[in-house]
């Protein structure tokens, strides 16, 4: 689960060109911006990560400017992702450590934007349980996973701007579902009009067995279309085996994308040894897409090649075999005000 709030550590501190007020703090792999000399290094903080999104109370009346949202900016050339507020902002009964989550003891949530209807869709039901969902952990809170898998070979691909789709078969049925639900089938819902243009059921039927297929979709009325594509449809970054509880590896991956005649995301990189320096992850991830070049990329997803990794200290996120993360692009929030 994504800690929004939580106790962390100032690990530095750098002062910023021409600032005599401010300065940049690295908080987790996060960099932000603070009050020059309101926090040391070494010192605990209460950090709250972009897409937090606060209550109308009076300590935090100074962000109704901003919706009450917490959003990347860019001030005095430094990119600033989240804010930083003394321990004093918690409770006086709160537990102080190191990484506790106090989202909920503040009312903080997360962003979320408006689902139009044609993508919201009338519900079946909950996301099925026996597919994983497609949440991605962001980079900046896995240094320590990240120091334990230096030089493992991975591959890149492009973080498309879509919604998640989720396209299965279980036991004979057809099945298919958005980030958080299973959808039932309507003329007017986009994920369903877009699984029958492609043809997925039958495409799915074909590999006589239980899968499941994931993917971005993506094109006109999606997010505001960024990437300017005609029509809709779904660009594919997993396949899983359900009854193995198993995601396809890399080179069979790409192979059932050609024998499916299906689209995957763009890859970035088809070898890559992993580095634990997030700040050159984050540089990496400022790229162009590379299906619109144009256009800046969301950001980049990496994945390890191998699915038997073992960790010396297990992680949270870390799990079915693999590590699997993404980098989102400072410059795609920053023109796209997120």
């Amino acid at each position: 689960m994504r800690k929004l709030a939580s106790i962390q550590k100032v690990i530095a501190l750098d002062a910023i060109p021409d600032a005599d007020a401010i300065e940049k703090a690295t908080v987790l792999g996060w960099q932000l911006i603070v009050k020059k000399n309101e926090f040391k290094v070494g010192d605990l903080c209460v950090y709250c990560e972009i897409d937090s999104l606060f209550p109308e109370r009076p300590e935090f009346e100074f962000l109704k400017p901003r919706g009450m949202r917490i959003k990347t900016i860019r001030l005095r050339g430094q990119v600033s992702q989240g804010i930083c507020f003394q321990l004093s902002i918690l409770p006086s009964n709160f537990p102080i450590e190191e990484d506790a989550d106090c989202a909920e003891v503040l009312g903080i949530t997360k962003y979320e934007a408006p689902v139009p209807a044609h993508l919201s869709g009338v519900a079946k039901g909950r996301f099925p349980s026996f597919i994983p969902k497609t949440d991605e952990t962001r980079v900046q809170v896995m240094q320590a996973v990240l120091s334990q898998l230096i030089n493992e070979p991975c591959y890149i691909t492009e973080k498309v701007d879509g919604s998640s789709a989720t396209y299965y078969i279980k036991d004979g049925e057809f099945g298919v579902g958005s980030r958080n639900l299973e959808l039932v089938d309507t003329n007017e819902n986009t994920y369903w009009k877009v699984a029958r243009e492609l043809n997925i059921e039958t495409k799915l039927r074909f590999l006589n067995g239980n899968y499941a297929l994931q993917g971005e979709l993506v094109g006109e009325n999606i997010q505001g279309n960024k990437l300017k594509l005609k029509g809709q449809t779904v660009l594919f970054f997993n396949a899983f085996d359900i009854d193995n509880y198993k995601f396809f590896s890399f080179d069979r991956f790409i192979s059932l994308m050609a024998q499916m005649q299906l689209e995957p995301v763009p890859i970035h990189n088809e070898y890559y040894l992993l580095t634990d320096n997030i700040e050159e992850l984050v540089q990496t991830a400022q790229v162009k897409s590379k299906i619109n070049k144009e256009a800046w990329a969301e950001g980049l997803v990496i994945r390890t090649i191998s699915d038997g990794i073992k960790l010396t200290e297990p992680s949270e996120y870390f799990n079915h075999g693999r590590l699997t993360f993404k980098v989102i692009n400072p410059e795609f929030l920053l023109k796209y005000g997120e």
